[in-house]
């Protein structure tokens, strides 16, 4: 039986770890030749691997998606390897911790964290989509999926310019959704609530460095399912968005957050 994503070729940024090595992992299940990106190339590296010992086809790209060129030779590397770009998966992005920044409110953040927050989670999602949108267009469609947040859809304190950059990426996805919908191209976005990652991890690591897992049940407690989703379960979601199953599905905004935000 075919999978999903049989004979399409996909791109994943962000994908060396997490959901991106999750939907890494599901794109090859479902027939997909990837493109796994990702800033760290070791991490990179290791996604490919774990495909390829499954028996599928992938090759790893590392670059920062904050750089037009970088982005702009990574789409073309893509479609030089496999022909053309039919799926892309636009996930790399970072927390509010990573910029030491988790927690601190509007006022207190410096301008520096606020502008690294915005360039990777935003402008970098705006530059994948630009030369993604590009080649799309040339061949005569595609898909795209973003990565949001529940913390695109309502306000976090704590995190003002995470909660900035998601609302931004939701409202460039119904843009684009909106704009290139002739050109034979979908674009939707998912919106993750807590995921069970590594850097989630991290983080309860930095709220309570004595009882990690305190703060995982404490934080848990607040979704209606009383449990993180797994990188698997966004996974499922990205895939079938991608595919032609879901043909007339375009600018959506989808949540996988245990019923967080019902």
């Amino acid at each position: 039986m075919a999978g999903l994503l049989d004979g399409k070729s996909a791109l994943i940024t962000g994908g060396g770890g997490g959901i991106g090595r999750a939907t890494a992992l599901a794109f090859a299940r479902e027939g997909a030749r990837v493109a796994v990106a990702d800033a760290a190339e070791a991490a990179a590296q290791q996604t490919v691997a774990l495909i390829n010992q499954a028996g599928g086809q992938a090759m790893s790209l590392t670059g920062d998606v904050t750089d037009s060129s970088v982005v702009e030779a990574t789409v073309k590397t893509v479609v030089a390897a496999y022909g053309r770009l039919d799926c892309a998966f636009n996930n790399a992005g970072i927390a509010g911790f990573q910029v030491d920044a988790s927690g601190k409110k509007t006022a207190d953040w410096s301008e520096s964290s606020f502008d690294r927050m915005i360039a990777v989670n935003l402008k970098g999602v705006w530059l994948c989509m630009k030369h993604e949108l590009t080649q799309m267009v040339a061949q005569g469609g595609g898909a795209i999926v973003n990565t949001a947040s529940i913390a695109g859809l309502t306000g976090t304190p704590g995190l003002v310019a995470y909660t900035a950059s998601k609302h931004a990426v939701v409202g460039m996805t119904r843009t684009a959704a909106m704009e290139f919908s002739r050109h034979g191209i979908r674009v939707n976005a998912i919106c993750p609530g807590p995921i069970d990652t590594p850097m989630t991890q991290e983080l309860h690591e930095r709220l309570n460095a004595r009882d990690s897992a305190a703060a995982k049940q404490k934080m848990s407690a607040t979704i209606p399912m009383r449990r993180y989703g797994a990188p698997e379960e966004v996974a499922a979601l990205v895939a079938f968005l991608l595919s032609s199953d879901a043909s007339y599905v375009n600018g959506g905004l989808y949540t996988v957050d245990g019923a967080a935000m019902a």
